[in-house]
Parts: C-alpha cells; structure tokens; sequence
C-alpha cells in the first residue's frame, strides 16, 4: 500500500481543505493509505536565517515541529497540499513552512520528483487572490513533481463538492497523481520551464515588435516575452543564470551557492558590519512591555 500525505493548511476541522483531500484519496485508483498533517497545529517557528541547516547534519537547530513534517514527506509516496483563501492569499501555515525551506535541502534524493499536486480554494470566484500561485511555488519548491493544480471555490464546510466542478477536480488531480500531469490547454498562456501560469509584466515593452511584451514568470522567475498570436498567446521563457528547481542539478547548484556563502560574509565581514553599524542606533524598536 502506498501512503499519501495530505498537507492541510487550514485550521478549519472538516473543513473544505481537508474533505477536498480526502475526496480526491477517494478517486484514487490504487491502494492508498492517507496520512494528515494540519499546518495551523504545529509549531513551525519563523526561520532564523542561520543557515546552521546547510552544513554538518545539516538539521534545524530549532526544537519544533519541523522535523515531523519532513519526515512524512520523506516517507509518504505522494503529496496533496490544499490551501484556503485569507486575504487573496493562501493561509500563512502554507508560507511559514516554506520560509524553513533550506531544510529541504538535506533531503534532495527522498523529495525530488515525487509526485504532488494542489487546490487553492476560495469562498467567493474570482477572490482566490495569488493563493493559487503559493501552492504552485510550494509544490515547487519543496522539488516535488508539481503535477497539477487546481482553484475550487467554496465557502461553507462541505460547499466545495457541491456541483460538478469540486468533484471532476478532484478526480482530475487524482489521476495526476497516479497517471502524471494531462497535457494542458495550450490556450492558457504557461512558462515552458516550469509550466507556471502567471506572470508580471515588465516595461518597457519588447522591442521585438507591436503586440510583444516583457514578463517574468512568478513561478519559476524566469524572464521571456508573451505574444499575441491571433488566436493565443506565445510565451517565451529564457533559463536565468540562477535557477532553484528546474532541474535536480539546479537544485545541488544552488545548495553548493548557498553553502558557499558563509566563506563570503567571513571574506566581506569587517566591509558588512562597517555598513550594518552605521544604522545600529536609528529608529525605536516597539515591543511588548514584558520583554
């Protein structure tokens, strides 16, 4: 029996994040085990940028709940995270266990290419915000296999499967997980690298010619061009010379730079805390008056 992990960032019991998981353990066509984690309940501290996780065991120094989450996405087979909308915005759950994203690092061989997909579910359609994009970006970046994502709308508990469009989702990512990602529509503009759907658009606009423009995929932040073609957009995307996760030699790379950035703050240290003391004694730091 294979295990799926369901990430829950919602704190909402039997709310729509979790029953949209467990709906779509239910399509699967296996024999699946489901495992849960429910993000608002553990103790995931704020990353204290000490980098102590890229070297030696590389473990966090913090004693929280980090380590259980990694340890059942190490051992699970698949992954589903689904998100609720606060604000136009995912849950903060979903981002808090992203910013101690440098621990992922020690576990490149167990995370890379396993299978994952997600929902972004709002109350009202058309307000899930960027919410969509911060499960696309966690997907991403915890160096699974994105395979699929979806927006689901729905703002009672249970409201997310009434219809036709929760459930058919549903099914969809299941088979995602199980079959791989179905060929996307080629009318949604999409970065070819990394298979994002948004985009910034930068100025001025591309010299190339009329109807051309500079974007920036949010995804994967690969720059490029969008083009109007008649009947679609053309989207372009050019590789940058510091890539986080299009490729598992990307992600070694990019562990290799952040490791050597500590020989670099010793090389630069009496240049950094030159500038960083001209600034120690500016403004008045508010607190709570018992610390």
């Amino acid at each position: 029996m294979q295990t799926l992990l369901g990430l829950v960032a919602s704190p909402r019991k039997f709310g729509n994040s979790e029953i949209f998981i467990k709906e779509i353990h239910r399509c699967l066509e296996g024999s699946w085990n489901l495992r849960l984690v429910r993000l608002p309940e553990l103790d995931i501290r704020p990353c204290l940028a000490c980098y102590q996780c890229l070297f030696g065991p590389m473990r966090c120094v913090q004693k929280d709940d980090l380590a259980l989450v990694l340890e059942e996405m190490v051992r699970a087979d698949a992954l589903v995270v689904a998100a609720p909308t606060y604000f136009l915005g995912a849950n903060a759950s979903l981002k808090r266990l992203l910013d101690r994203g440098l621990s992922f690092y020690a576990h490149i061989d167990a995370l890379w290419g396993k299978p994952a997909v997600g929902v972004a579910i709002a109350g009202v359609a058309g307000l899930e915000g960027y919410t969509k994009l911060v499960v696309d970006s966690f997907l991403k970046l915890i160096l699974a296999d994105h395979r699929g994502s979806e927006v689901v709308y729905g703002a009672l508990p249970g409201e997310v499967l009434l219809g036709d469009e929760g459930p058919a989702a549903a099914r969809k990512l299941a088979r995602a997980l199980e079959h791989g990602a179905e060929v996307p529509d080629s009318k949604t503009p999409r970065c070819p690298l990394c298979g994002g759907d948004t985009f910034r658009f930068l100025a001025p606009a591309d010299p190339n010619g009329p109807g051309v423009h500079r974007i920036r995929c949010m995804t994967c932040s690969s720059d490029g061009t969008l083009r109007w073609n008649g009947d679609s957009f053309a989207v372009e995307t050019i590789r940058g010379e510091h890539p986080l996760f299009l490729t598992r030699e990307d992600t070694v790379a990019h562990l290799k730079w952040l490791q050597s950035m500590k020989d670099l703050f010793m090389e630069q240290r009496d240049r950094l805390k030159a500038v960083t003391r001209a600034y120690k004694d500016t403004g008045t730091w508010v607190r709570p008056e018992n610390k």
